[in-house]
Formats: C-alpha cells, sequence, structure tokens
C-alpha cells in the first residue's frame, strides 16, 4: 500500500495546527481516526513522521520533507479538479491566497463579493502574511496565488492591480493638518515617523522616505497593524506613514481624518496578484486579478 490523499491531508493539518485534536477538527475527523491512519501512514513510510507530546506533535525532520511534498501532491490534485471545472467555461473550485496585510481588509471585502457574485462557484480561502512568509508558501504550493510587491517575488508571474501612493495622517492640530495639498520631502524633515513593526515590508518602505526626508522613524512605538498607527497620530504621537488603499478608504469613512499624499517617487508601492510561472491556473488569476484591479480603481477614487 502507499500512502492516500487523505493521510497526506491529515499529515499537512496537523503541521499546520500543531496539534492532533485542532487538525481532527480541521478536517472534520475524529481524533482517533486520524491517529490511526497517520500512524498507518509512518508504518508504510517506514519511519516516525511526528514527536508527539502533552503539548502538540512536532514534525521529525522526515517528517518536514514529506509535508512539503504532501503539499505540492495535494495541490496538483487540486488543480486537476479546477481545470476539470474550467472546462465548463466558468470559474470555479477552491484557491488558496496569500496577502499582504495592509491590502487584505481594504480590498478584499468588496473584491470577493464582486467574485462571487459573478463566479458562484468559486471559493477563496484568504490568509495574511508578511511578505517573507508569503514567499516561502507560494514557493512551496501552500499558496495557489498572492497579493504582495512583486519585486518580491522573483521568477514569479505577476498582474498589477493598484499602484498606491504612499500618505502621511495626522493630528488634527498638526501644522501638517493646515492643508489637504500633497506633501513635500522638506515639509516633513525632522518629524518622527510611526510604522509597523519589524518583518512588515512596508516598514521598510517607511525607512527610506524618512531618510530621504530627513525624518526618523519611532524608535518607542512599533503598531501592529495600520489601524493602531493611525489611531498614535490622531493623538499627536508622530506621522502614520501609510499606503493609500488604506488611506483613502479611511478618509471616506471618517471625513474628519487629516490624510495627505507624499510627492515624491519613493513615496509609492506596487500591489499584483503574484503566482507561479508553473501554475496551470495563470488563465484563471487573470480573471480574478483583473476583479481585483477594477475594486481597487474604484477606491482610489
Amino acid at each position: 500500500m502507499k500512502p492516500t490523499l487523505r493521510q497526506m491531508e491529515y499529515l499537512v493539518a496537523i503541521a499546520e495546527t500543531g496539534t492532533f485534536s485542532a487538525a481532527a477538527k480541521k478536517t472534520f475527523v475524529s481524533q482517533p481516526s486520524m491517529s490511526a491512519q497517520i500512524k498507518d501512514m509512518e508504518t508504510q513510510l517506514g519511519a516516525p513522521l511526528l514527536e508527539r507530546g502533552r503539548h502538540g506533535a512536532l514534525l521529525t525532520p522526515i517528517g518536514q520533507d514529506i509535508v512539503a511534498r504532501a503539499r505540492m501532491i495535494l495541490r496538483q490534485v487540486e488543480e486537476m479538479k479546477v481545470l476539470g471545472r474550467e472546462a465548463k467555461g466558468t470559474l470555479a473550485g477552491r484557491i488558496k491566497l496569500g496577502v499582504l496585510p495592509t491590502v487584505g481588509p481594504y480590498l478584499l471585502p468588496q473584491a470577493t463579493r464582486r467574485l462571487h457574485k459573478s463566479y458562484p462557484e468559486l471559493r477563496l480561502f484568504v490568509r495574511e502574511e508578511r511578505t517573507l512568509d508569503l514567499q516561502e508558501h507560494l514557493s512551496s504550493g501552500y499558496f495557489d496565488a498572492i497579493i504582495s510587491t512583486p519585486e518580491d517575488h522573483p521568477e514569479t508571474k505577476a498582474l498589477s492591480i493598484v499602484k498606491e501612493n504612499i500618505y502621511i495622517c495626522i493630528a488634527p492640530d498638526d501644522p501638517l493638518a493646515v492643508s489637504r495639498a500633497p506633501v513635500e520631502m522638506e515639509e516633513l524633515e525632522g518629524r518622527e515617523f510611526l510604522t509597523l513593526g519589524h518583518g512588515h515590508k512596508f516598514a521598510t518602505v517607511v525607512k527610506n522616505i524618512a531618510a530621504q526626508a530627513n525624518a526618523t522613524t519611532s524608535g518607542e512605538y512599533e503598531g501592529t497593524s495600520l489601524d493602531a498607527i493611525r489611531q498614535m497620530a490622531a493623538m499627536g504621537g508622530g506621522v502614520a506613514i501609510l499606503p493609500s488603499l488604506y488611506a483613502i478608504s479611511e478618509a471616506k469613512r471618517d471625513p474628519q481624518l487629516i490624510v495627505r499624499p507624499i510627492n515624491h517617487p519613493l513615496a509609492q508601492r506596487e500591489i499584483a496578484l503574484v503566482w507561479r510561472y508553473s501554475s496551470p491556473l495563470a488563465s484563471k488569476f487573470e480573471k480574478i486579478g483583473r476583479v481585483f484591479f477594477d475594486v481597487a480603481s474604484e477606491i482610489m477614487v
């Protein structure tokens, strides 16, 4: 006998959740049944795949290799199913999508509603991750596609969704709040920028702008979200640096919010739908990407 697709699915679920109980719940199977299937898989392969303990289940070195291969096999099977459905002339099946946390909450709600309306048989499973994690999980096959900055994902195919300007957000009593016009770099000299914590690519964008403007980034506060940065700025804690999808969306929701675009070539970034060159789902991603493009264009108006 050989490991079954179901056994591979169980092993991947354990790798992702860290415990048998959570993995069993995720895959809609009883924990004893899952445990028996994994034991059978280990017997067939002749090696232990998991280290079991009170605190969960850890992959052994060979278990890590098997999980990586299992993900690719499961992904290929899912792609075959999708290709079969696409032969009927519609978008259908499941797509696992990774997305930057500085983009997802402001683009996806409208885009997913539009996709569901146009393609009711299409299912998007979305997860927010940092740039480095997006790259790793796209390469491994965990994600089918990602929404990210294309320059950070070499040897991939990308369809541009939006070219964002970078905005500042300041407190109502800040001297920079007297205008809503684009702000020049010299106006930001000496100011302290608020940004996301280490590991977020957007933090690097902010540091580059700060260096160009002779400004600084806060050494005392690193936000966990764009909302946290905006709220800190509104209380006079510094100048928040925000991408335009977020800044424009929030300004529409709260007319009292003071945001201004930065007038400099550094204060821009491109967001794209990115997928592997080897993916057989390129035509599907192009259709999905056009929906994202249309929604982003409407937000930016």
